[in-house]
């Protein structure tokens, strides 16, 4: 078995973690939201709890 050959292998069961572990997330996420919260946009609106206050405003005060 050669270098390559032992990369090749490494990089598909990489994939195949990373697959399975997307897998897992999004049933953990179906599970966890309803189809219309994970389907809503809100663009445009920003939740103020979420925004923090900057300490600095920048220019001459």
């Amino acid at each position: 078995m050669n270098s390559f050959h032992l990369l090749e292998t490494a990089a598909w069961v990489i994939s195949a973690i990373l697959g399975l572990y997307m897998l897992i997330d999004l049933i953990k996420t179906n599970r966890a939201y309803s189809e219309d919260v994970l389907t809503s946009s809100k663009e445009g609106e920003i939740d103020d709890k979420l925004v923090a206050e900057p300490t600095h405003q920048g220019g001459n005060q």
